[in-house]
């Protein structure tokens, strides 16, 4: 380009820009407008507080709650508060239900006939025009529907990049460029290469951004989707699952808000990926009503901080557990310090239970049933005293005279008020049936002994080992560093113990709490001071909808544990097969079909690569033809001109070294991230070999790098990545396309180089 060129360039973006500007001007001078009306009806309601009518009050309660979320949601910090721009031509015909009509428009009248600008949240002028349409509304969908070949009646789109209330650039794409369009009397201008690639050339840092401004065609008719029953997405990597899912989340919202006040949850599978994207929502003005959590922070009180090796991890997600799981709450109460006998003395006799007449009891209190342990405490108590009243029959010398019914009911109740008052019978009947917790019964299973007893037939003796040894760091009461896996056990023992029975509160007279009279309150003070909504919606035991992410990695005993939190919920899984790190995919399609039994599906099929540039994806594609053979790879829709790098350490004292370097020149090279993926058990290693480069290096294990992106990666010593376990191909192919500009292989002297210094198992056939 020469230089006059560029100048005219520049003045025409300039130009554009000053266009935006000026109807972003527009847009903050109504939003201001709206926090003033916002704030005059809250100023308002509160003088209403001195009025005493119950119907006023009710008002008053609403009008505050209305005002006070529309005020919170004008109030929220937008960067691209308003992103885009659709030219539309006039339609010749009939649209369907906002989407762009494919009815052919007229060649010869190249007009453009309307101008929409879409935005995060719709604003109305004083005359009730749109100056602005939430993204998700039928309106604004030709924003992300329309294509070259399906331009229907979107003639340029553009997307506005802006911060605050500043437009810093415009990028756009002529949608129909046979028709010379025309703009009020003056040809249509056109700014940059496209403002899809200009997206995806921006440096990413350690938080997702939305991708509201940039959302695909194939992508929003997944978004849009209806929700009943369960929507099944897969793709592979880059094709933007995660961000799809998340931008569901908020399209579901904004479409029925009642529907789903009984809250959604998205499942990820792992700390990291929660903190990389929790900030999505909040940015396209979603809190409060969605919880996200990694796999491992489903159940309340618990937090995974520790991992499995791969074979123990294949033990404890098997649905085999969940027969060993029974066997062990049943069995939980039998613990070593458990008595072996009960004696109490009643009406001047001595009473005792032996061991063997007490195991008996207790298997008729388990009975056949599947009532939850803790729950049948009640039960247990009934039938000791019922038992010790037999015995204390048997040991009275018989009376000549009959007792009478009346009589006889009471001495039992006297008996009974006498032993379950006694100290001795309280005490034993705690130690004999403990309230028993989903960790303490864990516990038990340290014991290998024990272990083998119960899991006999479901599990070999070298399996039994590996089991018992991943507990033997917790104590009786199992606490000690806990997994994802160890999580779902103890969702399962939840449900069979059931919560133990709360001891009684002395009931206070409500007039002994009086101190005076309270200020005048709203309802929405109350709730504000009650409660956090985001905590409320977080510690839900059951949701309205339920989205599963890198839904591939999740275990048998995984999907029970998400199942039992929406029973009455739908659903949307996205995932991909060929990334899967869990190694038997029949034994959790059975699961999942099950969790989903009798619920409609929809699938669809996300098919393009908008992270990796070509060259890093052809690399990968490598590796997924072993891992996934006859899998097709997503197609990269761009290309850098910058092939991944590959380099070679003779010994293993040089990683560490290389690995540092690596990074540091990505650093110089790229603006953005830069992460380091290794095998699971090298990540503390790793962490010392970047140490003092700045925040933009992450190191991070093989397992841990699902769902997240970079600037550019280093993958160091990819056979042992492979080698980690049976699935240790597919958690590779993961690691390799992690990249969104630059990618290197560092291999060390246990990889086998090609001639080139290409890594065997990545070279080209």
């Amino acid at each position: 380009m020469t230089a006059s060129s560029e100048l005219a360039a520049d003045t025409l973006r300039d130009r554009e820009v000053a266009v935006e500007q000026r109807h972003l001007d527009r847009v903050y001078s109504r939003l201001e407008e709206k926090l003033a009306e916002a704030e005059f009806i809250l100023s308002d309601a509160s003088r209403k507080g001195f009025v005493g009518t119950p119907g006023a009050l009710a008002e008053r309660d609403a009008q505050v709650y209305r005002a006070g979320r529309h005020l919170q949601r004008l109030t929220n910090e937008f960067e691209d508060f308003l992103f885009g721009r659709i030219d539309l031509q006039q339609p010749d015909g009939p649209e369907e239900d906002g989407f762009p009509s494919q009815t052919p428009l007229d060649p010869d009248d190249p007009a453009v006939a309307e101008t929409l600008h879409i935005g995060r949240l719709g604003v109305l002028d004083t005359e009730y025009g749109p100056l602005v349409i939430d993204w998700r509304a039928p309106a604004a969908a030709p924003f992300y529907r329309a294509t070259p070949l399906q331009p229907g009646r979107v003639v340029r789109r553009r997307v506005i990049r802006s911060r605050g209330r500043r437009v810093l650039g415009v990028e756009d794409d002529l949608l129909r460029p046979d028709l010379e369009p025309v703009l009020d009397g003056e040809p249509l201008a056109i700014v940059g290469d496209g403002a899809l690639m200009a997206t995806l050339g921006r440096a990413r840092g350690h938080t997702m951004r939305d991708i509201v401004s940039s959302i695909q065609q194939e992508q929003d008719t997944v978004i849009r989707a209806q929700a009943a029953g369960a929507t099944l997405v897969t793709g592979g990597p880059g094709t933007g699952k995660t961000a799809v899912a998340l931008h569901r989340a908020a399209f579901l919202l904004y479409q029925d808000r009642r529907r789903y006040a009984g809250g959604i949850l998205v499942v990820s599978p792992t700390p990291l990926l929660v903190s990389y994207t929790e900030g999505v929502l909040p940015a396209l003005g979603e809190e409060g009503q969605v919880a996200i959590r990694a796999v491992g922070s489903l159940v309340d009180g618990i937090e995974a901080d520790s991992y499995d090796s791969p074979a123990v991890a294949r033990i404890k997600g098997s649905s085999r557990m969940v027969a060993l799981m029974r066997r062990a709450a049943r069995t939980a109460l039998e613990t070593p310090g458990a008595p072996a006998e009960l004696r109490v003395s009643a009406l001047g006799e001595v009473l005792r239970m032996d061991a063997g007449a007490l195991s008996t009891l207790r298997r008729t209190v388990l009975g056949n049933g599947g009532t939850p342990i803790n729950l049948l405490r009640p039960r247990a108590r009934r039938l000791l005293l019922d038992a010790l009243w037999s015995l204390l029959l048997r040991t009275r010398p018989r009376s000549g005279e009959r007792t009478d019914r009346e009589q006889q009911q009471r001495e039992r109740e006297s008996f009974d008020e006498h032993v379950a008052d006694d100290d001795r019978f309280i005490t034993f009947l705690d130690a004999w049936w403990p309230a028993l917790t989903p960790r303490r019964a864990l516990a038990t299973l340290r014991d290998q002994r024990r272990l083998a007893r119960l899991a006999r037939g479901s599990l070999s003796q070298q399996e039994t080992r590996l089991l018992a040894a991943s507990w033997q760091h917790l104590d009786a009461d199992g606490r000690g560093a806990l997994t994802a896996h160890d999580v779902a056990l103890l969702d399962e023992l939840q449900l069979l113990l059931g919560e133990p029975a709360r001891p009684r509160v002395r009931e206070v007279d409500p007039t002994e709490l009086l101190t005076g009279l309270d200020e005048i309150t709203t309802f929405a003070d109350r709730s504000r001071r009650s409660h956090d909504p985001r905590r409320e919606v977080a510690e839900r035991t059951e949701y309205a909808h339920v989205i599963v992410d890198e839904a591939q990695d999740l275990t048998p005993m995984q999907w029970r544990m998400i199942g039992r939190r929406s029973r009455q919920a739908t659903w949307t899984i996205v995932g991909d097969p060929a990334q899967s790190s869990w190694i038997d995919p029949a034994e959790a399609q059975a699961a999942m079909d099950e969790t989903l039994a009798g619920k409609p599906r929809r699938r669809y099929t996300l098919t393009t690569n908008y992270r990796n540039p070509a060259e890093i994806a052809e690399v990968a594609a490598r590796v997924l033809a072993q891992a996934a053979p006859g899998t097709e790879s997503p197609r990269a829709v761009r290309s850098t001109g910058v092939h991944p790098r590959f380099v070679s350490v003779a010994t293993e004292d040089a990683v560490g070294p290389a690995a540092r370097a690596e990074v540091a020149r990505l650093l110089a090279d790229v603006d953005g991230t830069v992460g380091i993926v290794v095998p699971m058990d090298r990540r503390a290693e790793a962490t010392g070999w970047i140490a003092g480069l700045g925040e933009r290096a992450v190191a991070l294990g093989s397992l841990e790098a699902k769902g997240l992106e970079y600037d550019a990666t280093v993958v160091a010593d990819p056979s042992g990545i492979a080698g980690e376990s049976e699935a240790g191909l597919r958690v590779l192919y993961v690691a390799l396309t992690r990249a969104t500009q630059r990618l290197t292989v560092l291999s060390g002297p246990l990889d086998l180089p090609d001639q080139d210094g290409v890594p065997a198992l990545l070279a080209d056939e």
